[in-house]
């Protein structure tokens, strides 16, 4: 019984060995289908893009149409992962996870950029942009490349600069409308020495709180108001808590597009140049989208009868430069006035 067992088990072997002799000559002779979704998934290069607002706001939307056209770009050859509202890193944490590798992507607000680039301040001093036409000359032109070549130095390739909106200024107790109505205040601020330098300015006390903990330190009432952009505070619901608007377009936000740069320069050169692409038509939406999200939130805002807005008038506006003017001594004392010429005054 043993022996037939023995002998069933040999001629086993030996059809499976002519099975798989016929089968190599028939994909050898070039009868082979490949699977073309399972083999370029083995050389798809996924890029993580870690930021820290909503998916609904004009970097959360431009994210995502990045992606998309990267994707469409490379014919799938790299995906890109968006992670929004802070679920990778807080804006406190996604610089230095971006410099070690942990995420290969991040566009953190300019303000967040100071840290590591001083020079950087240049962009929150307070009525740098008339309108959207000196934001987009900024962003796309000379000064936005310098902006993005001093990246490179600390291990950054900078992509491009995005933009939000213009800030408006909240409050919980009172409207601010007169220098004199900031003092007394507590300002949530991101880390940034020329806005907490504005608040000074104005009387007010500025505090550092990273982005993902506003909504929370409203709740607990850690602070009497703050600056945003009109699509934050409809996105997040900040105007629950500060029905006190004033649309002073006195700063700008926006942020620097950046990528881990040893990553950068691993990828093919064919790539590297379709992602560029994917970026540069990006960004040209991008600088639509935000102008078109701000003006539309504020309205539906408009509609809220708890909400009490203000609008500067001219002369309201030139007491705020007034007193906010020490700040272009201080940053031309420190840095020089090369950036800021080009940006303010070579219209």
């Amino acid at each position: 019984m043993k022996k037939q067992w023995v002998a069933l088990f040999l001629v086993l072997l030996v059809g499976l060995g002519s099975m798989a002799l016929l089968l190599k000559q028939h994909f050898w002779n070039g009868n082979i289908v490949y699977d073309d979704e399972q083999r370029g998934l083995k050389k798809q290069i996924v890029i993580y893009f870690s930021h820290v607002v909503a998916e609904n706001t004009p970097k959360g939307l431009a994210a995502q149409k990045f992606a998309e056209l990267v994707e469409k770009k490379t014919n799938g050859r790299v995906k890109v992962e968006v992670f929004p509202n802070g679920s990778l890193y807080s804006d406190g944490e996604e610089i230095d996870a971006l410099l070690r590798g942990d995420v290969q992507m991040i566009a953190p607000a300019f303000s967040n950029v100071t840290e590591l680039i001083p020079e950087w301040q240049v962009l929150d001093l307070p009525f740098l942009f008339q309108d959207y036409r000196d934001v987009e000359r900024t962003f796309t032109g000379d000064v936005g490349n310098q902006l993005l070549e001093m990246l490179d130095e600390k291990g950054i390739k900078g992509l491009a600069l995005w933009s939000n909106g213009f800030k408006q200024m909240m409050s919980t107790t009172r409207p601010l409308v007169h220098v004199d109505d900031f003092r007394g205040l507590r300002f949530r601020i991101m880390p940034s020495e020329v806005i907490a330098s504005q608040f000074r300015l104005l009387g007010g006390d500025p505090v550092v709180v990273s982005f993902d903990h506003v909504y929370r330190s409203l709740e607990k009432r850690e602070f009497d108001g703050q600056e945003n952009t009109i699509s934050n505070i409809y996105s997040k619901g900040f105007y629950k808590f500060q029905p006190y608007i004033t649309i002073s377009n006195h700063g700008y936000l926006g942020y620097a597009v950046m990528m881990n740069k040893s990553f950068w320069e691993s990828l093919p050169k064919d790539i590297q140049q379709k992602i560029t692409e994917a970026m540069q038509e990006t960004t040209v939406w991008n600088l639509q989208q935000s102008k078109k999200q701000n003006e539309e939130e504020l309205k539906k805002i408009e509609q809220n009868k708890y909400i009490r807005i203000h609008r500067l008038s001219e002369e309201e506006k030139k007491r705020w430069e007034e007193r906010l003017s020490p700040l272009y001594d201080q940053f031309t004392k420190e840095f020089g006035d090369k950036l800021l010429r080009e940006i303010k005054y070579n219209k």
